[in-house]
């Protein structure tokens, strides 16, 4: 933890966010059969704009994810991939390369294209973490290619008066500013850990789409209970100013919020554009060789 992350401000929430669902996930796997669990998929892009997918991914066992992800294209979104333990090796056709492991963060700008792996760089012990699509905005999707690697320390950190600790990957909470801002999507991607019995207040534009995942124990949500491995989507109500999570036990989640685009989403696998006609000269550039040049 980061002790010199001191809030500088306590966020107030008068009106919060109910809870509009759960959703489970669907087991299923990707890359070179790497087991995960597809949490945000395709159906619910429109509803979770500018978020295109969330995979969590967690596993002791080498044979779910020796494999890995070798080489695949991307082009028009940013991937932000966070490992809580593990060890992943990513080099791409851009040339950068760097090591994610615990804790740390991977955040890469595909824009106009590049192929990419991840490879485990262990044979046995714990992997765990999670995959989170971010688009782009129709006028940087051929932007060129962007990419950094944060390691664990630089993720800045605090604790609230609860006891909750809290760290913050992108945007703003209680005073202190993530280790990522980005413009357009303005993402907020906080990592909390909720001791017995705490409270946590975040505040969020009301024009903003949002959703808790509950990685483990269990949260009240407005007086709904989200359990371990839910993704409790947050209503949308132009009153509402934020959200208010309660943990009986101990808890930890990912609450994730953006502004939406409200442009159209087009996915091919690894492409995500605005037209068919995008998608299509993205797969002819793959297949000539261009995406990733």
């Amino acid at each position: 933890m980061n002790a010199n992350a001191i809030p500088v401000a306590a966020e107030t929430v008068r009106r919060p966010r109910p809870v509009q669902g759960l959703v489970a996930g669907q087991a299923t796997s990707d890359g070179a059969g790497v087991r995960l669990t597809r949490v945000l998929d395709h159906t619910l892009q429109r509803r979770l704009d500018p978020f295109l997918m969330l995979d969590a991914f967690g596993s002791d066992r080498a044979d779910d994810y020796i494999a890995g992800f070798p080489d695949h294209p991307h082009r028009g979104f940013e991937t932000i991939t966070y490992m809580l333990a593990g060890r992943m090796r990513h080099r791409d056709s851009a040339g950068h390369e760097g090591l994610l492991q615990n804790g740390g963060v991977q955040w890469m700008v595909a824009g106009h294209g590049v192929i990419h792996s991840e490879l485990p760089e262990q044979e046995e012990g714990l992997m765990e973490g999670f995959q989170l699509w971010l688009n782009l905005p129709a006028r940087d999707k051929l932007t060129a290619p962007w990419y950094r690697d944060i390691p664990s320390a630089e993720i800045p950190e605090f604790v609230t008066a609860d006891g909750v600790t809290v760290r913050v990957i992108a945007g703003s909470s209680h005073g202190t500013a993530g280790a990522v801002e980005r413009p357009v999507t303005e993402p907020l991607y906080l990592d909390l850990h909720l001791p017995a019995g705490a409270r946590f207040a975040q505040a969020l534009p009301a024009g903003h789409n949002a959703f808790v995942y509950v990685y483990r124990g269990t949260l009240r949500i407005d007086g709904a209970e989200v359990p371990a491995q839910r993704m409790a989507i947050l209503a949308n109500a132009a009153q509402a100013d934020g959200v208010v999570l309660h943990a009986d036990g101990p808890a930890r989640a990912l609450l994730i919020a953006g502004r939406p685009l409200g442009e159209p989403i087009v996915q091919y696998g690894p492409f995500v554009m605005n037209t068919q006609a995008e998608i299509q000269q993205a797969v002819a550039d793959y297949r000539a060789g261009r995406l990733g040049a």
